[in-house]
């Protein structure tokens, strides 16, 4: 399969790196393509064998599958340099630009799929969502969920929800990692050292969130059989209340998804 990547932003690269290191697509069928020439470049050398491509109709010429992984203001002006392009599959990450919109500026040119996958997907824990245009075939969805699940975790959503996948997902890391980073301070104040309290900071929430998936439970039944009455999880699950953490990050899927509302 050739595959064109316009724009070589973390996200994009993300993702296209995921693909390759399973193998499905090889670096040299891949031809990348952004408006900020280093960004390219600098892929480019990090995916030996990956061609670079002066414009984005060079780069998705010939491609079974197009990338579209630029910012969501750069949509129209890129779909714009690709009508003259054969009928071809288009699968864009863009937060926000809905199908119609982008098919209204196609005028039924190509083949439409959104996706919102993230970061992780680099290394084959991404959780990504995808919704199909109206032209978009059962054949092209199955191909892009073998490139998804090839990279984490892939659901087939109705595109009305992306947004809200875009704030959950999406966005989703960050508070990970954040979470992360104040565990580890907590345990610096606690007079563990900085690389032991992230260490076990770090493998703490993977094995967390490993015990949700592989056990199927209901992360408060999980909690509950480590919370024991007048104990050390308890005072800390109210200090953790007090300080509404969980209304803090239920605001901040919703946030997310309003602002990637705001962006289409």
């Amino acid at each position: 399969m050739k595959l064109a990547l316009l724009g070589c932003g973390k996200m994009g690269s993300a993702l296209l790196k995921g693909i390759l290191n399973k193998g499905l697509v090889l670096p040299t069928d891949v031809t990348l393509s952004d408006p900020h020439a280093p960004s390219a470049t600098a892929l480019a050398a990090q995916l030996p064998g990956t061609r670079i491509a002066t414009t984005n109709l060079d780069a998705a010429t010939g491609a079974h599958l197009v990338l579209l992984c630029v910012k969501p203001y750069d949509i129209p002006t890129v779909l714009a340099e690709l009508t003259t392009l054969p009928p071809t599959l288009l699968v864009s990450i863009a937060a926000g630009v809905t199908l119609a919109k982008m098919e209204t500026i196609l005028q039924g040119t190509h083949r439409l799929i959104r996706v919102m996958p993230n970061t992780p997907a680099l290394i084959g824990h991404g959780a990504s969502a995808y919704a199909l245009g109206t032209t978009a075939t059962e054949a092209d969805a199955t191909t892009l969920h073998t490139l998804l699940t090839a990279t984490g975790t892939a659901l087939r959503v109705k595109e009305s929800l992306l947004d809200a996948v875009t704030g959950l997902s999406g966005s989703g890391p960050a508070y990970v990692y954040t979470i992360i980073e104040a565990l580890s301070d907590g345990g610096l104040l606690m007079g563990l050292s900085k690389e032991q309290s992230l260490l076990l900071a770090a493998q703490t929430v993977a094995g967390a969130a490993a015990m949700v998936l592989e056990t199927g439970l209901h992360p408060a039944l999980l909690r509950d059989q480590v919370t024991s009455p007048g104990g050390t999880t308890i005072a800390g699950l109210a200090a953790l209340e007090s300080a509404g953490l969980r209304h803090a990050l239920i605001s901040a899927v919703q946030a997310a998804t309003l602002r990637a509302k705001e962006l289409g």
